[in-house]
């Protein structure tokens, strides 16, 4: 046991002495771990950044692989561009041999666009002579209608003459009866006296027979002889009395004959006269002098003062309210904007399908605004300016004008300076335009607004004379009576859309405001609201104020730039359209009232422009083939800022899949 003990304290200080360097040994690795924590720590945030630079070499040397190819490239192309280069010194030589030829082109070039425009210039004489000829045409038509007229009565007062002639004889004869009647009421009025006389004698002799009853035995033979005589004298009497009631009886029929063909043959003389020149004493243009109803009541209002264009067009709206009426104050604007430009557009259209309000805008506008109004219903017969303005009427001579034809020369300061009523604006709706082709009854009347001067060159009647309108009234001097549409009238025009009418023609289409009006999505219960504004008559000299150009220089230079895109845009599209246009597009812009509430009243504008002039254009584009073309049109019209419109041209896109082409349908606002 004592031998084993020292060994059991060595075995077990062993294992202590191993347990102390044990434990040394861990909390030496402890500290030794806890000592290069923050080294392993950076270490590996370095192995990261190694890893990421190795990946940054790797992306630089691909890069620097394909920038080596690209030089293989580069050389490649260098050498391509050498030949390159020395084929251009080549053709630059070739360039400037061929100057020659190349001015001859050009010259040939500019040559052919002159010969264009030529064509353009002569297709345009050539539709005004064809209207002009088709005009003519029906004026020698109806001059050789009424010349047959004339011819007739001619015929008829040749025929009259002739009886005339004839019953001369029978006159002649009939004053030999009454010479005759004469000498044997002469003759009755002797054989009177002699009856007279022979009747006293006889009761002379009676009374003498009854104091000689026996000495007159022997004279009765001689009482007998006479009145015998006196019998017979007595029937002859009678018989001359019965011939001569006879005669005057034909001698009154007669003269009655005469008067009757007397007057008549003084009616037929007065209507040559009148064929010829007129009857003397009367003035030709008495009706067209008659002032129709319209300029009366223009007349009686009250002259309202001078006002602000926007108080005006409130004024308007207080007006609709009034009536029942609803028009967003966009459309609004759109109209009066589109009277306004007379000068360069002739008028406005109001085009949809019927019961949308088209009539009643333009009348509640005049009513409104004070501007006088005249409603001119089309019909379907209608295919001349006649129809428009009025005829003579060669039977009655006298010329039968409209009321249109009256107010015109009612407003005319130019030809009627002292009857025509001053500073005062009219407006004239042909209402159901297309219920007859416009272009055969109001093209001459478009050529005629279109023609007229500016308005500080009115008075030049040099520069006047294409404007003004002939009328067929023959005068005594030979002179051919004219009016003068003047900026004093404002022109619109309604159109339906359905079987009974026709479409309008390129002509209207391109010198017209065309406002369509959408099917409603949903029907708007008519309430009125205030009182009706009293009407006063608008002043000339306040329109043509508000008429006058509102936009600056720079905003000008903006319009032209946006215009000319919308060149191209129809130009790519197979709608183009020229100068005329174009200017009066400007002018639309430079003329729409500042607007409360529009921070860009320029691109405002524009968009009318796009919607009231060039959409109505663009009937019948192929919508698949110009798909991208249409697409751009409707993005032109997002960045101009008006999304309803934008939305209204892909829907009339989407509706016309049936059909394949475009038919612009209007927009809701």
């Amino acid at each position: 046991m004592l031998t084993g003990s020292p060994l059991l304290v060595l075995i077990v200080a062993g294992v202590l002495a191993f347990l102390a360097i044990v434990q040394f040994w861990l909390a030496t690795r402890h500290d030794h771990a806890v000592s290069i924590q923050g080294p392993l720590e950076e270490e590996r945030a370095i192995f990261a950044r190694i890893a990421e630079k190795r990946a940054t070499l790797t992306d630089i040397e691909l890069d620097l692989q394909k920038r080596r190819e690209a030089l293989a490239v580069v050389s490649d192309i260098q050498s391509e561009v050498d030949s390159l280069t020395r084929k251009r010194d080549q053709l630059l030589d070739e360039w400037a041999q061929s100057e020659e030829r190349r001015n001859e082109v050009q010259t040939i070039r500019r040559e052919i666009e002159e010969a264009q425009i030529d064509k353009l210039r002569l297709d345009a004489e050539l539709a005004a002579a064809k209207a002009e000829h088709d005009e003519v045409r029906d004026r020698l038509a109806r001059a050789e209608r009424l010349l047959d007229q004339v011819d007739a009565m001619k015929e008829e007062h040749s025929e009259l003459t002739a009886k005339i002639e004839e019953l001369r004889p029978e006159l002649r004869r009939l004053e030999e009866a009454q010479e005759r009647v004469d000498r044997l009421a002469e003759q009755a009025r002797i054989l009177e006296a002699d009856m007279a006389r022979l009747e006293g004698a006889t009761a002379s002799r009676q009374g003498q027979l009854a104091e000689m009853e026996e000495a007159a035995r022997s004279g009765r033979a001689a009482v007998a002889g006479i009145q015998e005589d006196l019998t017979r004298a007595q029937a002859q009497l009678a018989a001359a009395d019965v011939e001569r009631k006879a005669l005057d009886a034909q001698i009154s029929r007669l003269k009655d004959t005469r008067a009757a063909l007397e007057a008549r043959i003084a009616v037929l003389e007065d209507k040559i006269k009148v064929t010829a020149g007129g009857a003397a004493g009367e003035d030709p243009l008495r009706e067209l002098k008659t002032e129709p109803q319209v300029v009366s009541v223009l007349r009686s209002w009250k002259e309202a003062g001078v006002m602000e264009e926007n108080d005006a067009l409130h004024r308007v709206q207080l007006h609709f309210q009034a009536t029942g009426l609803t028009y967003p104050e966009r459309t609004l604007r759109a109209f009066h904007t589109a009277m306004k430009v007379n000068e360069s557009t002739q008028m406005a259209v109001l085009a949809g399908i019927s019961g949308t309000g088209k009539s009643q805008l333009p009348r509640q506008y005049a009513a409104g605004m004070g501007i006088g109004f005249l409603q001119v219903p089309v019909q379907p017969r209608w295919d001349s300016p006649q129809d428009l303005m009025g005829f003579y009427n060669y039977v009655e001579g006298r010329f039968r004008p409209t009321d249109m034809a009256r107010a015109l020369w009612a407003l005319d300061e130019v030809n009627n300076p002292e009857g025509a009523l001053r500073d005062r604006m009219l407006m004239i709706l042909l209402d159901e335009m297309n219920l007859a082709r416009v272009e055969y009854y109001f093209s001459d009347f478009l050529s005629r607004l279109e023609s007229r001067p500016a308005g500080a060159e009115v008075g030049d009647r040099a520069r006047r004379k294409d404007a003004e309108i002939e009328l067929e009234i023959p005068t005594p001097d030979g002179k051919v009576p004219r009016i003068f549409p003047g900026y004093n009238l404002l022109f619109a025009g309604t159109m339906n859309e359905d079987e009974s009418t026709q479409s309008l023609s390129d002509k209207v289409v391109d010198r017209a405001n065309v406002i369509r009006f959408a099917a409603p999505k949903q029907i708007v219960r008519s309430t009125t609201k205030g009182q009706r504004p009293p009407t006063e008559a608008l002043r000339r000299s306040v329109w043509e104020r508000w008429s006058k150009a509102k936009r600056t220089d720079e905003e000008r230079e903006t319009t032209q730039a946006k215009i000319e895109q919308m060149v191209g845009l129809m130009r790519d599209l197979g709608r183009p359209f020229g100068h005329r246009l174009g200017r009066a597009m400007l002018a639309y812009v430079d003329r729409y009232p500042v607007t409360e509430g529009v921070p860009n009243v320029v691109n405002h504008a524009l968009a009318d422009q796009v919607e009231m002039r060039l959409l109505p254009k663009l009937r019948g584009v192929e919508v698949e083939a110009k798909s991208q073309e249409l697409a751009r049109l409707q993005s032109f019209v997002a960045v101009l800022g008006d999304d309803p419109l934008a939305d209204a041209i892909g829907q009339s896109v989407e509706a016309a899949a049936a059909t394949g082409q475009f038919v612009w349908q209007g927009v809701t606002r």
